[in-house]
């Protein structure tokens, strides 16, 4: 009979706050355990968000822990009321671990969103990118064949399955590009700074609409959900690797 793999919480955690250096990052998010369940992880949820119906899905196919890159808990305190009280309800009742890793996944050089999208458009001469707290969390390289916006756009719709918006503010052909997922838009001047042609980054910002063409850089929204599914995808599978913990992810986009 097959014995199947099994590990403690307390090693699982440990192990995940090591290698994801959670502590190095100034972060609003509360990275780590946020929900503590039961004592022994057989199986293994991923997901880019945490709510009511990805929690669900976690405990009704069987989860011990749930690991997600935006958690329930952002540096203020919440009462335990409305729908932060049924989120926490069907964790507890289910016995569901939940662990997570915001800024610490994006800017991981394994398995972060970054480094997964960098090595999907094959950049080369990589370089720190993407100004945060002091630190830098996304990374700048370049194609290795240059691109027209046009091609690159379809290659990034390909690579999320989300069509783009592109704000077609520098130079009609791709060569070197800032990767920065979920909300980059603030970093346009910085890609300007250091001579990139091509900002790709998640969401939108009105307050920096006019920054792409001020700047004369291109910058494609792929989305914040699609640009951030990367890192728990490859972290739930480095947890396999290195343990033989089955996982499976979850899929709620936003659209947004």
């Amino acid at each position: 009979m097959t014995q199947v793999p099994e590990l403690s919480r307390t090693e699982l955690v440990a192990w995940l706050s090591d290698y994801l250096h959670i502590d190095t990052f100034k972060d609003p998010s509360m990275n780590g355990l946020q929900i503590e369940g039961v004592d022994t992880i057989r199986r293994i949820a991923a997901s880019v968000d945490t709510s009511a119906r990805t929690l669900q899905d976690a405990a009704d196919n069987g989860a011990d822990l749930l690991l997600v890159h935006h958690g329930l808990f952002w540096g203020k305190p919440l009462a335990v009321t409305g729908p932060h009280a049924q989120r926490l309800r069907i964790a507890l009742s289910a016995g569901l671990n939940l662990y997570a890793a915001h800024i610490p996944l994006d800017a991981h050089p394994e398995v972060g969103n970054n480094a997964m999208i960098a090595r999907a458009l094959s950049l080369q001469q990589l370089q720190p990118f993407g100004e945060w707290a002091g630190g830098k969390i996304g990374l700048a390289g370049s194609l290795p064949l240059t691109l027209s916006l046009q091609d690159f756009a379809d290659r990034i719709q390909k690579l999320t399955g989300e069509i783009c918006l592109v704000h077609g503010g520098g130079s009609p052909q791709v060569s070197r590009l800032g990767v920065l997922s979920g909300e980059g838009a603030g970093s346009i001047a910085e890609a300007a700074a250091m001579g990139l042609d091509t900002l790709l980054t998640g969401e939108p910002a009105h307050k920096y609409f006019y920054d792409s063409f001020e700047y004369g850089v291109n910058v494609v929204f792929a989305g914040h959900y699609e640009t951030e599914v990367f890192g728990v995808r490859a972290l739930a599978a480095k947890i396999e690797d290195t343990f033989g913990i089955p996982w499976q992810f979850l899929h709620h986009p936003t659209g947004l």
